[in-house]
């Protein structure tokens, strides 16, 4: 499987929930000892399948992302042990 070097979070608007999670995301790998990833926000009407390694969007937008190899898909955007064990076990498999 490749390497995650970059993830983007992904929202509606590409302005509050995904920057909030992005930031949850960079304390996330921080606190699991991870470095040297790329964290970023946008809105899910901007990427693509290529356009990041990792993609973490809420449970709204899931459907969207369904045929991406690498997506994580919060039940609650702001649940950080949620998102530590997704993240974790991403970098895991």
């Amino acid at each position: 499987m490749k390497t995650i070097r970059t993830i983007l979070c992904c929202c509606g608007s590409g302005l509050g929930s995904s920057m909030i999670v992005s930031m949850n995301t960079e304390r996330a790998l921080s606190s699991l000892g991870i470095n040297g990833v790329s964290v970023d926000h946008t809105t899910v009407s901007e990427v693509n399948v290529n356009s990041a390694d990792l993609f973490v969007v809420g449970k709204d937008l899931g459907y969207v992302f369904k045929d991406y190899p690498r997506v994580i898909v919060l039940d609650e955007l702001m649940n950080m042990n949620e998102l530590t064990a997704k993240l974790k076990d991403q970098f895991t498999a």
